[in-house]
């Protein structure tokens, strides 16, 4: 094994390249500056600087297949610095992936699949949304965290199935990123030694020298997190780079491998932020066309490049087809496990209440006890939480940790990191193989939200666990008491989240995400017990909203409520009732998106128009219910922090008691 933690390498022993290569690395660093120039927009400063890593990293170690780009053992590539996407598309571009030239032409146009940042299923070969800076680098330890577990669940003597790395390229401002700090001690303190990170170190940022910003030392940072760490001093040397990712390849730890590079290099204002963030301008192409003698037109490249680039296909094609085959094999020899690992979704027909109507627990618990069943019969579920396994109660029980002696473990210890702990989910996910989620409490949801979005983006089955939902916290008080996280969540397009009112709509909102494979899901979820109803009993939760009690005729209105206000709410309608002879209808809105999705027809059906008089009752912002109240209607929510205090006292202080509830209907309905 290689310790190569305090290692500069200066020059490769073995000399690799020849001057065909050279010709294709100034290939990429033109085709960025073209696409760039056409497109009077982009970055092109770093893609010249960059090119040179990315080209040996693409064609001497990276193990893919551009005719099957989701191929389960390929090697993952994560362009951290997703503004440097000219770059990623020249090399997807050369090494045959589905990019035409009149896509690079293209670039960053309405309609491209070449956008302005890189983005996960619209563009064949890149294996990551990315461009929110940190997060590629957050979503690369995941990816490397999954290929370590599946390994240890489906690798056979003589079958090693899954078997690769991981790759990223990342920037300075990925590493200035807090989720970034988070993602190096996840992927340290788990020794993931099949990641190999390039740092494109140039020290410049977008505003101008790296030293306005920042003074601390790469090395150290990474080698304090037990990282290898290894230093490339010229960044355009293609044999030091090589060496350097073969010696990352024998070590057990991560790998960081800071290039030195030139940001613009051969440009006329390189080193500098003026190649940052603008196109070089014809000018200054001009100019750079001469540095590099470099004769070819704009968007024209010779046959050679072309040729350099298809041998190296020709070898990955030859890997390619030896794991196909192996894994033929393998189906035969092991066809259980093997259909395992290529399903999709998981298996929910055991999927069951384990209380009875009556009871009381929390949904929390309910929602433990149903992550249980479902992970005894679907393998490829795991996860974790951010310190928090006890209150959470997302522990899978009868599994163990995931850790260096034991990568089979199912349950991730993310430490106080939410961020990048939903990111490495992210990176678990677009491994493929598995089915991940991770947990806080609700209101630390703001920590990882730009996550929940970018697995929005990205379509991803992502699971987000929150429990804490209200101000019934209580004792612990504002800090702790969600109040406008359940609206910024609805408000993020392509999710869907669940406010379950009790264990019946648990196991039913676990059976809808079973078979989601699009988006993630989000389940919010009490700490306080509530009571397991009778109306919830083969409840449509599928259908995001439904009629959990009606009245005997037309409704003389209609009360809307989600998670632990459903059982007020039906309190109240039996108040009405007998208090005023009102007779009303009593809506479960579990989640707003699906039911949003629903025909017209049904949610008239739900919500009849000529019903006006309605009341939404939800512990925390009511800006979302706006929809659904209407003009005439009203929401009985929470518009500040919230109290310290007793749960139960801080709930009915905020009006969320049978009486406040039937006192505001009979005021809209007096009113009407």
């Amino acid at each position: 094994m290689i310790s190569s933690l305090n290692t500069t390498v200066t020059r490769a022993r073995q000399q690799d390249f020849t001057i065909s290569d050279q010709l294709a690395v100034n290939a990429l660093r033109f085709m960025s500056i073209d696409m760039i120039e056409a497109a009077k927009s982009g970055h092109p400063g770093s893609p010249i600087g960059m090119a040179p890593m990315a080209y040996v990293l693409w064609e001497k170690f990276l193990n893919f297949n551009p005719q099957d780009d989701k191929w389960l053992n390929r090697d993952r590539f994560v362009l951290s610095g997703g503004h440097c996407s000219a770059l990623l598309y020249s090399l997807l571009h050369f090494n045959g992936f589905e990019v035409s030239l009149a896509d690079i032409k293209n670039f960053r146009q309405l309609g491209s699949k070449t956008p302005g940042h890189p983005e996960y299923q619209l563009t064949p070969g890149v294996d990551a949304s990315t461009g929110p800076l940190g997060q590629g680098f957050g979503m690369a330890v995941g990816m490397a965290m999954a290929e370590r577990h599946l390994a240890v669940q489906y690798n056979r003597p003589g079958y090693p199935l899954v078997d690769h790395y991981t790759y990223s390229i990342v920037g300075d401002g990925d590493l200035m990123e807090g989720v970034a700090e988070e993602a190096i001690n996840l992927a340290g303190k788990n020794r993931l030694g099949h990641l190999i990170v390039l740092y494109d170190s140039n020290d410049v940022t977008l505003d101008g020298p790296l030293s306005l910003s920042t003074n601390e030392s790469a090395a150290a940072r990474f080698k304090a997190a037990h990282w290898d760490y290894q230093l490339v001093e010229d960044g355009t040397d293609l044999n030091a780079i090589a060496q350097a990712i073969r010696n990352a390849q024998q070590t057990s730890r991560p790998s960081l491998i800071e290039v030195k590079t030139i940001i613009g290099y051969n440009t006329p204002d390189e080193g500098t932020n003026k190649v940052h963030g603008c196109p070089l301008g014809k000018q200054n192409v001009a100019i750079t066309r001469e540095n590099y003698g470099w004769p070819y037109e704009p968007f024209e490249y010779p046959t050679a490049v072309y040729q350099q680039f298809a041998q190296y296909i020709e070898d990955k094609a030859r890997n390619y087809q030896e794991w196909q085959e192996m894994f033929a094999e393998y189906q035969k020899e092991y066809p259980t496990a093997a259909q395992q690992l290529t399903r999709q979704g998981m298996d929910t027909a055991n999927l069951c209440s384990h209380h009875q109507v009556g009871e009381e627990v929390s949904t929390r618990v309910a929602n433990a006890e149903t992550m249980q069943d479902l992970a005894a019969t679907n393998p490829q579920l795991w996860g974790g939480s951010a310190d928090l396994f006890s209150s959470n109660k997302t522990a899978l029980k009868d599994d163990q940790i995931f850790r260096p002696a034991n990568y089979g473990g199912r349950n991730i210890y993310f430490g106080v990191r939410e961020f990048a702990m939903a990111a490495a989910v992210n990176g678990i996910n677009l491994h493929g193989g598995s089915v991940a989620y991770c947990s806080t409490f609700m209101v630390f949801s703001d920590y990882l939200k730009s996550a929940i979005r970018l697995a929005a983006l990205q379509h991803l089955p992502s699971v987000f666990i929150f429990t804490h939902d209200s101000l019934a916290v209580g004792e612990d008080g504002p800090t702790h008491e969600p109040v406008e996280q359940l609206a910024m969540l609805r408000t993020i397009p392509n999710v869907q989240v669940f406010r379950p009112a009790d264990a019946n709509e648990v196991v039913a909102a676990w059976r809808v995400i079973g078979q989601t494979d699009d988006r993630p899901s989000v389940i919010v979820a009490s700490r306080q017990n509530l009571p397991v109803l009778a109306e919830t009993i083969n409840a449509a939760v599928q259908r995001g909203a439904y009629v959990a009690a009606d009245a005997a005729g037309t409704p003389d209105g209609i009360l809307m409520a989600s998670g632990s206000e459903l059982s007020l709410a039906l309190a109240a309608k039996k108040s009405l009732a007998e208090n005023y002879q009102v007779d009303v209808r009593v809506v479960s809105v579990p989640s707003m998106e699906l039911f949003n999705e629903q025909p017209a027809a049904y949610r008239e059906e739900v919500l009849p128009n000529a019903v006006r008089t309605r009341l939404a009752v939800e512990m925390a912002s009511p800006q979302p219910w706006g929809q659904y109240v209407g003009l005439d209607g009203a929401t009985i929510g929470v518009d500040d922090f919230g109290m310290s205090g007793n749960g139960a006292a801080i709930s009915a202080k905020y009006g969320f008691t049978v009486e406040n509830v039937v006192d505001q209907f009979m005021t809209i309905l007096r009113k009407g």
